[in-house]
């Protein structure tokens, strides 16, 4: 166990009190007592404990009453209820309650050790992460999301609308658009932004690392297992789990997931008990998941879970206006330091009509390495790299259809339902008729498109 983490005994048996923090102190923690649920209270509205154990029998209150009232007070400490009536009722009620663990007396030392070092780890992480959000907001009130495209505002008007909910999102994007950033944003403009956010990428994992990641495992139950491990779902309790790249998932583990989403509960990898966890997930793929669904490659019943509102993050080719001003902003650091290039007007002109299939990682690449390759401060379009002075990056026409452009279907769809709204005035009971689909069809690919009616 980290030494000097701080712990709260609430017990009125005073040897039981006298044995958990003689356990504790020669572990390296610190230890503070109380007798009753009332100086509790006290001591948590003044002080900060990492970890605190509870009693669910107390002459004033019952331990689950302390796990309510901190919850509704935010004390941000988690709580381990102790009791002598090992009752599976209890127990479930205790998680419930926003409990991080249950322990029967008489408990195993070795297992009271394991679980007080994982609830401060939980809480150390918990509040890394408070921290660190304090930092982005002091330095840039939120994330930085650049650019003043009407793209753009759709995703920020998308995102001020979703935040104060708890409904699960799905942004969608191809690779290097920035859905993270958009997920992060989610989280911290909604009332969780003081708890977690932890993320995963879905797709870097096999199946069987992957579901210890996200679930958790006890001692033991593979080879290796040689402790406990909390999953990312308890660690983002409270507050928001984002899964990146979720399209790569198995079948196996999508109803695994869909489990979990539809119960609230999390069963560690070994473990019989379950955990409740209060957890908002926000998903990320660059895939098509409705195809995908309809192909048979993702569960459509997981789908209509994580999808309850969908913000689709335009690709860079479709707002290169923002390029000059995302230019700009990569470019900061370097101006703060006093050592920054700086790009001519014909250079700013290749890098706008780029294709940029890369998206904005690929422009945040480019500009980093000409800063730290070029000679000299100025940058013309003749210092580019050569894929620049070719214009657009298509895809190499075939040599039947030599001299034309040839484009990616969604852009041809794109063009096309865009086309029809403007034609109709952007009637869309008229253009669904034309496009021979209903209405929630033309909807949902005007959200997948970022299509915005013209002022």
């Amino acid at each position: 166990m980290p030494d000097g983490v701080r712990a709260l005994i609430v017990d009125d048996d005073a040897d039981v009190r006298g044995l958990l923090a003689s356990i504790l102190v020669r572990a390296g923690a610190r230890v503070v007592e109380a007798t009753s649920g009332g100086e509790a209270m006290a001591l948590l509205a003044r002080d900060e404990f990492d970890v605190v154990l509870v009693d669910v029998r107390l002459p004033d209150h019952s331990g689950l009453d302390l796990l309510r009232w901190a919850r509704s007070a935010e004390v941000d400490s988690e709580m381990i209820v102790l009791t002598g009536h090992a009752d599976v009722e209890t127990a479930v009620e205790a998680m419930r309650r926003g409990a991080y663990d249950f322990l029967a007396k008489p408990w195993k030392n070795a297992e009271l050790l394991e679980v007080v070092a994982k609830a401060a780890e939980k809480t150390a992480l918990r509040r890394e992460n408070s921290a660190l959000r304090e930092v982005i907001t002091r330095r840039d009130g939120l994330p930085t999301i650049v650019g003043t495209s009407g793209a753009v505002r759709d995703v920020l008007a998308m995102i001020g609308r979703v935040a104060a909910s708890d409904s699960p999102v799905l942004i969608t994007g191809e690779s290097g658009t920035g859905k993270e950033l958009i997920a992060r944003s989610v989280h911290l403009r909604s009332p969780r932004a003081g708890r977690p956010f932890v993320s995963i990428n879905c797709g870097a994992l096999p199946d069987t690392l992957l579901e210890t990641e996200l679930f958790g495992h006890k001692k033991g139950a593979f080879s290796g297992a040689v402790s406990s491990r909390v999953g990312l779902f308890e660690a983002a309790s409270g507050g928001t789990l984002f899964l990146d790249e979720i399209g790569e998932m198995s079948p196996a583990m999508q109803v695994r997931l869909l489990r979990t989403l539809d119960s609230g509960e999390v069963r560690r990898v070994g473990e019989e008990r379950t955990f409740h966890v209060d957890v908002r997930v926000v998903a990320a793929t660059a895939k098509d998941l409705s195809r995908e669904a309809t192909e048979g490659r993702f569960r459509w019943d997981l789908y209509y879970r994580v999808s309850t509102v969908v913000i689709p993050v335009p690709p860079l080719r479709r707002r290169r206006d923002d390029i000059p001003l995302l230019v700009d902003h990569f470019l900061a650091p370097f101006v703060r330091a006093g050592r920054a290039v700086r790009f001519d007007a014909e250079a700013l002109d290749r890098l706008a009509a780029y294709h940029w299939p890369g998206n904005i990682r690929e422009l945040r690449n480019v500009i980093e390495r000409l800063q730290i390759l070029h000679e000299g401060l100025q940058v013309r379009a003749a210092d580019l790299p050569p894929e620049f002075e070719r214009g657009p990056a298509a895809p190499a026409p075939a040599p039947e259809a030599e001299g034309q452009v040839l484009v990616p279907l969604a852009e041809v769809e794109r063009g096309h339902v865009e086309r029809v709204l403007h034609a109709t005035g952007w009637n869309k009971a008229r253009a669904a008729r034309v496009l021979e689909v209903d209405i929630k069809t033309l909807n949902k690919k005007i959200r997948d498109f970022a299509l915005a009616r013209p002022d």
